[in-house]
């Protein structure tokens, strides 16, 4: 069942779960929805206390997820409009021919394009080849540096996310968004330092951040980074 609380300004909705189970726990998904699970015979005056008392540790970790979020504005893909490539702007020149090939050069993108082919297709086409090698690339030396740890990615996959830039699962597949390639390397660098941090803690611990700061101490100049440049 859904319910909420205020908090100042803020208005806090979360879903409430009740279960066998001996306390109360709130968490908070990358989707920055609340979940809390709570032992049947709690009463809601007591539930909603708790969600209260936690309120600015929600709020907290609500922002932390948020800045995941990828909002890069529509593009039309269309001749002199500008698209990122780690962190650099290039112009995109389109010009018809008898194949479909994407040429990087200089400070162009140049997509030569059957007439009735898609532009944005092609590109994105494109991205995600780059995406998948480069990425592989830049992961390669953290890897070897998180071997200390005795952990070692799965894999890692491509995967088109609407809010999320990265993310690990329990077996050890880290996940990145493609879109990623459009940002500065070290904004590429502290998402895989990041998901690499969850395979030694699952969770958002302070051992967690105690190792992504020892791991890169300016994480948060890159997270502002990406934040910034594809908001």
């Amino acid at each position: 069942m859904m319910d909420s609380i205020e908090f100042g300004s803020k208005t806090i909705a979360f879903q409430l779960i009740f279960s066998d189970r001996k306390s109360l726990g709130i968490t908070i998904t990358p989707n920055m929805e609340v979940m809390v699970k709570a032992p049947r015979n709690v009463s809601f005056e007591r539930i909603k206390e708790k969600v209260k008392k936690k309120a600015p540790w929600i709020i907290k970790q609500q922002g932390y997820f948020l800045s995941f979020l990828p909002r890069t504005p529509e593009k039309k893909y269309v001749s002199g409009e500008t698209h990122l490539y780690m962190g650099r702007q290039y112009r995109l020149k389109i010009t018809e021919a008898k194949s479909n090939i994407v040429h990087f050069r200089g400070r162009f993108f140049e997509v030569q394009m059957k007439k009735k082919s898609n532009a944005k297709t092609l590109l994105r086409q494109w991205y995600r080849e780059r995406a998948k090698l480069k990425f592989a690339e830049i992961a390669e030396p953290w890897i070897q540096r998180f071997e200390k740890y005795n952990v070692k990615p799965e894999s890692i996959y491509l995967q088109e996310m609407p809010t999320r830039w990265g993310s690990c699962t329990p077996k050890g597949k880290i996940i990145l968004n493609p879109e990623l390639i459009k940002a500065p390397k070290p904004c590429i660098e502290y998402v895989i330092i990041h998901e690499l941090c969850h395979l030694v803690h699952p969770n958002h611990t302070n051992s967690f951040i105690q190792l992504q700061e020892k791991m890169m101490p300016d994480w948060e100049k890159w997270k502002a980074k990406l934040e910034t440049l594809l908001a």
